[in-house]
């Protein structure tokens, strides 16, 4: 007897549902792991993650138990998984917008180092990985624009981690010292002109190097910008301060009345609002979600109680997602021959040096001292989460092939695992007490 098809849907429904959530319940446990064993020996949590998600992948659980990798991951499709990671994604990047702080860029003190060290750490990085992804892109991704390969992997070599380097850097309470102003203050320029390039080089990359196409894509761009500061921003800060003035709803907790549920009803529809935007104007979704969180960055009160009631779910939930879809795009095993780990070793070895050797040149030539220079060279070249969202835009548009996403996903692991013991060696030479690991 052939069983009924509504049977057999509610079949399919609950069998996408059960390894939706294997798949969920292994990649959260997973992450938490990942992030303290981190923690224990020095590192940021996010290393941990980052690093966890990877092994998720091919990498290593495919290599060491293909059948049952198999059966956790592909065992029904990955539409589920891949949307909650995009959805994840927009919502740490309005996390990301929310946080950046504006005031950075205005620090009148250090201003000289600050313009020199984030000007060096943008142009030489960004002309080492423009040489470097010309140059292989015949070889590494045959098939693809060689411009626009070379565009991106300059644009990967360029970020800045601010998100990590933030933590990291309270982590060693030097935010409030000169060199963390001057760090921070860099990385926040880093991080403005990166994204603005990633968004003019998707658009290029889409509009298929069309002069055309590519000037009206940069002009809808541009006026999303405009509006979304001048019209949406003053919109959504009269919904925030008029929901903010009004009592507390019953059976909402006082201490969370700045994040009503109605009010976090709105702000969810506009992040999606904004991301579905800048989807329709050719570029990802994920910008729409930073632009939101860009205009809201000075809203203080709702950033805390966002934090608070949102922030730790995007954080412990949301963001081992992406480590983990970004890890099943990874696969360390492709890099098959000496050729291929040559050319890995090359990409890190000219990343680090455009980003730590540029800083660290600009940092002595701004007067600082040779530790002070070195300080500023590690922590600038953080790249973490950051590394990972552009390379993955990067993917997605197919202008870099699976084994060069494998040494960027590589190089910004390393760039990031050697922020932390760098910052233990060279602060305390610059008379920075740095207190003991336990």
């Amino acid at each position: 007897m052939i069983p009924p098809a509504h049977a057999l849907a509610v079949h399919q429904t609950e069998a996408l549902l059960f390894f939706t959530l294997l798949q969920l319940t292994l990649i959260v446990l997973a992450a938490r792991l990942g992030g303290e064993l981190a923690q224990r020996i020095g590192q940021s949590p996010a290393v941990g993650e980052i690093i966890v998600g990877i092994l998720l992948g091919p990498s290593l659980f495919g290599l060491l138990a293909p059948e049952l990798f198999q059966y956790v991951f592909h065992s029904t499709p990955a539409a589920p998984m891949q949307m909650l990671s995009q959805i994840g994604l927009v919502l740490l990047m309005f996390q990301i917008g929310l946080e950046f702080d504006f005031a950075h860029l205005t620090e009148r003190n250090n201003r000289r180092a600050v313009t020199a060290i984030a000007s060096a750490s943008m142009v030489a990085p960004f002309a080492l990985g423009f040489g470097f992804g010309w140059l292989s892109a015949p070889l590494l991704s045959p098939g693809v624009d060689r411009l626009a390969s070379a565009l991106f992997i300059a644009t990967a070599f360029s970020i800045t981690a601010l998100p990590i380097l933030g933590r990291i850097m309270m982590e060693f309470k030097i935010t409030r010292l000169p060199i963390g102003v001057i760090a921070i203050s860099a990385a926040a320029i880093n991080d403005v002109v990166g994204w603005l390039l990633l968004a003019l080089i998707t658009a290029l990359a889409l509009a298929e190097f069309s002069a055309a196409a590519f000037a009206l894509k940069v002009a809808l761009v541009g006026v999303f910008f405009l509006v979304w500061w001048f019209l949406v921003r003053p919109l959504m800060k009269r919904v925030i301060h008029a929901s903010q003035a009004h009592p507390v709803p019953v059976g909402e907790k006082a201490g969370r009345g700045k994040l009503t549920h109605n009010l976090l009803g709105i702000l969810l529809a506009a992040i999606f609002v904004s991301a579905m935007t800048t989807y329709q104007l050719g570029i990802f979704a994920i910008f729409g979600g930073f632009m939101m969180g860009v205009v809201l960055h000075d809203e203080h009160e709702l950033i805390e109680a966002w934090k608070e009631r949102i922030g730790h779910f995007v954080m412990v939930f949301f963001l081992p997602i992406f480590f983990t879809y970004t890890g099943l795009r990874t696969n360390v095993g492709g890099l098959d021959s000496a050729a291929a780990w040559g050319w890995c070793l090359l990409l890190i070895a000219l990343a680090t040096l455009g980003k730590f050797g540029a800083s660290y040149v600009a940092a002595r030539w701004a007067g600082m001292s040779h530790h002070e220079g070195k300080v500023i060279g590690i922590m600038m070249n953080t790249r973490a989460l950051m590394e990972l969202i552009v390379i993955n835009v990067g993917y997605d548009l197919g202008v870099i092939s699976q084994q060069v996403f494998t040494m960027l996903v590589l190089m910004a692991i390393f760039s990031t695992v050697i922020t932390t013991p760098g910052l233990r060696r060279w602060l305390p030479k610059m008379g920075v007490a740095v207190a003991e690991r336990h």
